[in-house]
Order: structure tokens, then sequence, then C-alpha cells
């Protein structure tokens, strides 16, 4: 409300705004671009995520529409509302978040029509790990990645690690994983107790877990060779609680290509090693899914970390640390197969959802050109 007219200026609304979103981040990621929508002067329609969020988005958008604000909320199987959230005539601008398949289908209907759009899509976000040695650092940056079970698209599932380093990674590792302490969010002995210090409860849905346990089984079966696979503690749930979306951590080494998990992000507690020689190396294993929302790179050579982290194509690469989406201010985006369309995050996100004079590109990830912002 206090940055909306600067970063509008001349800025016009393109008109209707249709909004696709997954279940993860109802609130801070779809209801978010929503208000920005709607403060830059468009009207908005959004579909509830199949999976998640109905109830906080009905109560949110519900308040909208109280409070006057040019808001729908609709909700059903995407099969029946994604064609006319995306094709129809009325539709100035879609906002996508989900997986790489629906993407590229709505990228392909997109084409035919002439709207603003924004796509973020899956992409199997990596971790190099090359000439390194602060292994206690590294320790918390793994339990620090198991947040939310690794249910979201900024999560690290791929490690690329310097085949001289593995065994002190794989001590690391293993001392690491093994501490978290997955179960029942809830279970407290008295109604004032404070809720039990997890890492992370269930998965979104017993179906997901079955998904994890068959994308786990099939890279088994192709010859990846499993390091780790943790076990739920019986103290940690009600006695005999159905159990069907929890799924403990597993880790799986020399993971084959032609592993389904190989390519794809697998949305859940299940990491990837995959061994190298040569930094060159480091950089095809990192730059696997063509494309990812966020990478890494640890090594006590600074220099070359900065220098490798240019040739990774993520959006963002963290130097021996993490990288999320960051703050408000920050953009956010994806390059390759990972994003289509404008890119969002602080003034870009005006951007996106608002048109400019002649000669006003809007920054994104074209099929013609990736225009980047000077900072990322």
């Amino acid at each position: 409300m206090d940055n909306i007219e600067g970063m509008l200026g001349q800025r016009k609304p393109l008109g209707l705004v249709s909004n696709i979103a997954s279940w993860n981040y109802p609130m801070s990621v779809l209801l978010h671009a929503v208000l920005v929508q709607v403060l830059c002067g468009n009207s908005v329609i959004a579909k509830t995520p199949t999976d998640g969020g109905f109830i906080s988005l009905s109560l949110t958008f519900a308040i909208a529409r109280h409070c006057g604000l040019p808001v729908t909320l609709v909700s059903g199987p995407g099969g029946e509302l994604s064609d006319v959230l995306v094709k129809h005539d009325a539709i100035d601008c879609l906002s996508f978040v989900g997986g790489r398949y629906n993407g590229r289908n709505i990228a392909d209907a997109l084409s035919a029509h002439n709207k603003r759009y924004m796509l973020e899509m899956e992409g199997v976000n990596t971790y190099g790990i090359w000439d390194y040695s602060d292994w206690n650092s590294m320790a918390d940056q793994l339990k620090k990645g198991y947040d939310y079970g690794k249910q979201r698209c900024t999560a690290y599932v791929r490690f690329v690690v310097e085949r001289r380093l593995f065994p002190q990674f794989l001590e690391t590792y293993w001392s690491a994983v093994r501490s978290l302490k997955v179960g029942n969010p809830t279970l407290v002995d008295n109604a004032d107790d404070k809720l039990p210090d997890l890492a992370f409860g269930p998965v979104i849905h017993a179906q997901q877990a079955q998904d994890l346990d068959r994308l786990y089984k099939n890279a088994l079966q192709t010859g990846a060779t499993p390091i780790y696979e943790g076990k739920l503690d019986d103290s940690l749930f009600l006695p005999g609680q159905d159990r069907s979306s929890y799924v403990a951590p597993r880790a799986l080494v020399n993971l084959p290509r032609q592993s389904e998990l190989y390519f794809k992000e697998p949305f859940g507690p299940i990491d990837s090693i995959v061994l190298v020689d040569r930094i060159e190396e480091l950089v095809g294993e990192m730059n696997i899914s063509n494309g990812a929302l966020v990478a890494a790179i640890a090594s006590d050579d600074e220099k070359l970390a900065r220098r490798t982290a240019k040739e990774v194509r993520a959006f963002k690469v963290g130097l021996n640390k993490l990288r999320s989406r960051g703050d408000r201010e920050e953009v956010f985006g994806g390059l390759g197969e990972s994003w289509k369309g404008a890119f969002v995050g602080g003034k870009l996100l005006v951007e996106a959802v608002t048109a400019g004079g002649a000669g006003q590109p809007v920054l994104g990830n074209y099929e013609e050109a990736t225009l980047l912002p000077e900072k990322i």
C-alpha cells in the first residue's frame, strides 16, 4: 500500500488475471500475488489448489469480497477448469505454479494466444560440493534443507559431490539426517504443552507418500545404491495412528540415468547423491534438469565457486549456503525449463501484471529470449 504508486508510475493494469497454483504456500504465494494484482488495478480469478489450501483461501477470498475487492475463487478438478482459466478470451494474464508436465501444456496453449503469463515449474535444485572442508556448516544446511519435508519448489534434492570428499560428506549427512525427528506435529500430552520439535510432519497426502515409495523402488531396481533409510519412531505418533502420509528421509547414491528420479524433483524427503571427478562433470550434473529455481555451490575456493555459479542454470545460486526465494524485495524466477514468462518478486511482480509504454520490456524467460534483471 505504501509503495504501489511509485512502482506503478504510468503503468496500466492488464485486466483479468487468472491464477492456478500448487497446494504449498497457498497464503504467501497465491494470496499475496492476488492482492498485488488487485492493488495494480486488475480483477482476479483464482482456482483453489487440488490438494490443499481450500479452507484458508475460501476464508480470505470471502473477506476480500466483503471488502469490495474484484476477486473470484473457483474450485474443482484442474482438467475441467484449467482450459477455461488459461484460454478464455476474457483472461488477459495467467499466473501458474505447478509441475513441468502441466506447465508445458499450458505454455503450448498460450503460444496461440496473446496473453501475459508467469509459469513457475519444477526443476531439480542441486547443491554442488567441491574442494570443501566446513562440514559443521554443511550439517546445519542439510538439516535446514528438510524443512516442510522438502515439499517446496526451492528444496534441494540432489547433491553433486567431488568423489574424494564423499567419505566426509557421507559422515556429515548420516549424522545430520539421523538427528531429524519425523512425526505427528500436534502430539502433546496436555492441551497447554508446547508442540513437539520436529523436522517435519506428514507429506500432503497418502498418494504422494505412495509415489515417493514408487520413485525410490524404481531407483533401486534400476541400479541406485541406498545409503540411508530412515525409520519412523513409534513414540512420535498416537497409538494406532494412520501413518500412510508419513515418510522418513531416504538417500541414494549412483542414481542411474534410466531412473525416473534422475530427472525429476521428488517433492518429498528423498535425496540423491552424484559423485564426480571433474569440475565440468559437476556443472553438467547440476544442470541435469535444464533449468532450476535455485542452486548452491560449497567450496573453500571462493573464486572457483563464483566462476562455477555463472555456469549453473539456476535463477539464484547460493555460495556456501542455501539459496531460497529471498525476501519481499527480491526478484524471483527461473531459467531453462523451470520458468516461462515474466519474472516476479519485488517491483517485477507489479510489472508482470501491468502494461508499460512502448519500448518497456517485461523481464522474463521467453521462447525467443531471456531478459534478466541486473541483480538476482
